[in-house]
């Protein structure tokens, strides 16, 4: 469960921005109604907070935060957003994330500056400008906030807003509350127009919280404040295909080339459909193995057209592999026991088709001494999956990297700013500073796919499956999985050696 938090007053007349009715959207809700029926299904009765007072504001949302046993999202009531983007942002793994709005290249003109603080002469990379109609005052990254300002509060090259929704995990309440209380008691140093979700924001980095960046993408959100915003909101949400970012959404991001670019292309479409007709994910998860099954069965005869015909069952069998997944996203429909057999029968599926293959060479009267490659395929796919998973549950246990603090009442972020930068000059040296390179080597697209091939994933896998196969022999798939996972294996290893020294 999630425990909302609604940033604002309860919904009142006509007149106010939550009380107007979007008349551009079905059934035509106010504001305020249709937030509280987005969110009812995560928390049934959320706490609204007045924002008026500042620092009793503050002090409530603290009392929240001390109480919850679950995560918080928190989100201005007169927000107007689409729902797949409250269901991401709630559903992210990080401690604390953050939807903002990025403008890399702010120019600060003498107009915006009006609002703010004084530009720093000592430092004239320090100013302000209004983007969403907030005041510009956070620094953002590539995957969190560096530095976040306030009225009297500097912040070096300013280039974000938080736009309002800020989900925290349960094990960051604490620091939420404590830093809320901090907050409250030097209330009197903001200025007009800090926003309170900023301000929170500000205190939990300076505490040392990692907080993330979510952008809106292809998605909705906005702050409305008068009738015309709430038009214009209105309409232009009404004109965006939420149901298209929401299958996009469905396709993880970080897949192999082979999935990226011959598979999920049009798997997507597939997952809408399975998803659209009742199917679920464990449905389709028995799909993809009979298609398996079926390509180990060609694969035993021996015989060229069915060795082809092996390989397309096998292509097909991971389509359906990443369908699943897809329609699990696409539907939010998931379960232990879907993550179970996505995880155990994508294994049975590789190792039935090894011995498909085996059986063909033998029937085929080749001799067989191909048992030993077929093996060594399954031995050497065996211990790279148990490295996996070994490390992967080495890597939960290892607690997050602290970062920087800096007292709230210190007037800018020069010493936050010189601590990362310290941190940045060790992590620059030895092994931390071969994988950092490495890393950054990334930004290159060619280094970027050879990279995610190299550690030969399940798409490559079965690529090589197929086309070995259908074009040559069982012999020629085994040397090509053994060589090019012995490859896999090593890199793999080396990284996670020299990651767990750093």
């Amino acid at each position: 469960m999630t425990r909302v938090v609604l940033l604002g007053s309860s919904p009142g007349p006509d007149t106010s921005p939550t009380g107007l009715r979007l008349a551009a959207l079905p059934g035509n809700p106010t504001v305020a109604e249709r937030l509280r029926s987005q969110l009812v299904s995560y928390d049934p009765r959320p706490a609204t907070i007045e924002t008026g007072d500042v620092a009793a504001a503050l002090r409530a949302l603290a009392d929240v935060a001390e109480s919850a046993t679950e995560s918080l999202f928190i989100i201005p009531q007169n927000s107007v957003v689409h729902d797949e983007l409250i269901y991401q942002i709630t559903k992210a793994k990080r401690g604390a994330l953050a939807l903002v709005a990025k403008e890399p290249r702010l120019e600060v003109t003498e107009e915006a500056q009006e609002d703010t603080v004084p530009i720093d002469e000592a430092d004239p990379e320090i100013g302000y400008g209004r983007l969403e109609g907030l005041p510009v005052r956070a620094r953002v990254g590539k995957s969190r906030i560096v530095s976040v300002g306030t009225a009297n509060h500097a912040v070096t090259r300013p280039n974000a807003v938080v736009l309002g929704p800020l989900h925290i995990s349960a094990r960051n309440a604490p620091v939420l509350a404590q830093t809320c209380r901090e907050l409250a008691l030097m209330a009197d140093r903001f200025g007009a127009d800090d926003d309170l979700v900023q301000l929170v924001v500000f205190g939990l980095v300076r505490n040392g919280v990692s907080v993330g960046v979510r952008g809106r993408r292809d998605l909705f959100y906005r702050r409305v404040s008068t009738p015309e915003e709430v038009n214009e909101a209105g309409a232009e949400m009404a004109g965006m295909n939420e149901d298209r970012a929401r299958l996009n959404n469905a396709v993880k991001g970080a897949d192999g080339f082979f999935t990226t670019y011959f598979v999920s292309t049009y798997s997507r479409f597939i997952a809408r459909w399975a998803a659209r007709r009742g199917l679920t994910p464990n449905q389709v998860t028995l799909i993809s193995i009979t298609l398996g099954v079926a390509a180990a069965a060609c694969f035993a005869t021996g015989d060229r057209p069915w060795m082809v015909a092996g390989g397309l069952l096998i292509y097909f069998a991971f389509v359906f592999d990443c369908v699943d997944g897809q329609v699990a996203r696409y539907a939010r429909k998931f379960g232990v026991l879907g993550a179970w057999l996505d995880a155990t029968f994508d294994r049975f599926k590789e190792y039935v088709v090894f011995a498909g293959l085996a059986v063909g060479w033998v029937v085929s009267g080749n001799g067989d001494d191909i048992w030993i490659l077929a093996l060594a395929a399954i031995g050497l796919q065996s211990v790279r999956h148990l490295l996996d998973f070994s490390f992967g549950i080495s890597n939960r246990r290892k607690p997050p990297a602290q970062l920087p603090t800096l007292p709230l009442d210190a007037p800018d972020d020069r010493d936050l700013r010189r601590a990362l930068e310290r941190r940045k000059a060790e992590r620059s040296q030895g092994l931390r500073g071969v994988l950092k390179m490495w890393t950054r080597a990334g930004k290159f697209r060619a280094v970027h796919w050879a990279r995610k091939m190299i550690v030969f994933p399940i798409g490559e896998r079965f690529a090589a499956i197929a086309i070995t196969a259908a074009l040559f022999d069982a012999r020629i798939t085994f040397l090509t999985l053994v060589i090019w996972g012995s490859v896999a294996a090593a890199y793999t290893l080396t990284g996670r050696l020299m990651r767990s020294l750093v």
